[in-house]
C-alpha cells in the first residue's frame, strides 16, 4: 500500500469519507481490500492462516523514528501511514486500544464499545476522561468520528478493515491485524504511534515482574486451569491463542488437553460442559446471562459433579478484564485475580 500523508481534515476529505461509508458494509466485516474481504476477515478471526500469522506480522510493525521525532511513519496492517505531529485527539475502535492508550496517560476523545449503549469499562473509568461513543466496534459512526477532529485513529483489521480507507481520510489511522493473543505487540504498535514506546516497554516489564512473582508463589506444582465463556448462542472453551490464554501460558498454568489448541477457542454444547474439567474453572459471561446457555450448563448434573465445582474451585470472573480487556491494564487485573484465587 502506498504511503499516506495526512494534513488537517478538510471538508472535501470528510465528504469523501462519508460518501464511501454510505456505500460500505455497516457490520464491521470485510477487509477493506478489493477482493475477498469477508473471507479475509473470517480467516483472521479464528483458525485461518491469517489468524496464525498475526503474531509474527504484528511483531514486525512499528516505526524507525527516534523518540520525540515527528513526522513519523508507522508500518502496520494496512501498509504505512505518516503521523505529522504528536497526537492529541485520539479515537480508539476497540477496548484493547482503549486500554492501551489510557495506560500510556492518553485520554481518548472517542471510543467504540462492543455493543450499543454499553458503558465504559469500569476498570478504565478513573483515568479515561470522558470520551464520546462513536458507534460500536462492528458498526462505526464515521460522521461522529470525523466530528471529533481526531489526529490519530487506532484499531484493527479484524474489527474495521472495510472502513480503513474512509477512516484514513479523516485522520492518520494505525491498524493492527487483530486484537487478542497479539496484545503485547499491539500495545507497542499503539505506543509507537503515540511516541510512548519507552512507557509501553516499562508497563510490559511491570507485567513480566508480576508474572514472575506469581509463578514463584505458585511453586512447581501448578493446578490445571480451564477457561469457559458463556455468550449468546455460544459456549466456548478458550485456547492458548487468546488474550487469557497468553497470560496463563506466561504464568505457566497448565491447561486441559482440549484447551491446548493454538486457537482462540473451541465451542461446545451445554450437554458437554464436563469438557471443562480441570483443577480450577474460571467462567466469564458476555452480555445478558439470560441470553446465554449458562443456566442450562450449570443445571447439568455433569457440571455439578465436576471436582472443581464440588471443591469450590469454579469461579465466575470479570468478563471485561479476562476476556474483553485485551490490554496491559486488564492483564494486571487478571494476574491479581489469579493470585487471589490460586495462592494459598
Amino acid at each position: 500500500m502506498s504511503l499516506r500523508r495526512h494534513g488537517a481534515l478538510t471538508a472535501v476529505a470528510l465528504a469523501a469519507a462519508l460518501s464511501l461509508a454510505a456505500c460500505g458494509s455497516s457490520d464491521g466485516g470485510g477487509s477493506g481490500k478489493s477482493d475477498g474481504g469477508s473471507a479475509k476477515k473470517a480467516d483472521v478471526a479464528t483458525g485461518g492462516k491469517d489468524f496464525s500469522k498475526a503474531g509474527e506480522q504484528t511483531a514486525s510493525f512499528g516505526t524507525t523514528a527516534k523518540p520525540g521525532r515527528f513526522p513519523r511513519t508507522i508500518t502496520m496492517a494496512e501498509g504505512r501511514t505518516t503521523i505529522p505531529k504528536r497526537p492529541e485527539r485520539v479515537v480508539v475502535l476497540d477496548v484493547g486500544e482503549f486500554d492501551n492508550v489510557v495506560s500510556l496517560g492518553v485520554k481518548p476523545v472517542g471510543w467504540a464499545p462492543t455493543q450499543q449503549g454499553e458503558g465504559m469499562p469500569s476498570y478504565l473509568k478513573k483515568d479515561a476522561g470522558h470520551p464520546q461513543q462513536v458507534g460500536t466496534i462492528s458498526n462505526l459512526n464515521l460522521e461522529a468520528i470525523a466530528n471529533l477532529h481526531p489526529d490519530l485513529i487506532l484499531g484493527s483489521d479484524l474489527r474495521a478493515a472495510d472502513k480503513y480507507k474512509e477512516l484514513s481520510k479523516i485522520a492518520p489511522t494505525v491498524f493492527s491485524v487483530r486484537p487478542g493473543y497479539t496484545w503485547k505487540s499491539n500495545y507497542l504498535l499503539n505506543a509507537a504511534a503515540l511516541d510512548k514506546t519507552a512507557e509501553a516497554k516499562a508497563a510490559l516489564a511491570t507485567y513480566d515482574k508480576k508474572v514472575a512473582e506469581l509463578k514463584k508463589e505458585l511453586g512447581p506444582d501448578k493446578p490445571t486451569v480451564s477457561m469457559v465463556r458463556y455468550m449468546p448462542g455460544r459456549l466456548r472453551l478458550y485456547g492458548e491463542d487468546s488474550f487469557i490464554g497468553t497470560i496463563l501460558k506466561d504464568v505457566g498454568l497448565p491447561r486441559p488437553k482440549n484447551q491446548q489448541e493454538q486457537e482462540l477457542a473451541t465451542e461446545i454444547s451445554p450437554e458437554k460442559i464436563d469438557s471443562a474439567d480441570a483443577d480450577w474453572i474460571f467462567t466469564g459471561v458476555y452480555g445478558d446471562p439470560s441470553k446465554t446457555d449458562e443456566a442450562a450448563a450449570t443445571r447439568n448434573p455433569l457440571w455439578k459433579n465436576l471436582p472443581a465445582v464440588k471443591d469450590g474451585h469454579a469461579k465466575t470472573v470479570k468478563d471485561e478484564t479476562w476476556y474483553l480487556g485485551l490490554g496491559v491494564t486488564a492483564a494486571y487485573s487478571v494476574l491479581d485475580d489469579l493470585h487471589t484465587y490460586l495462592v494459598k
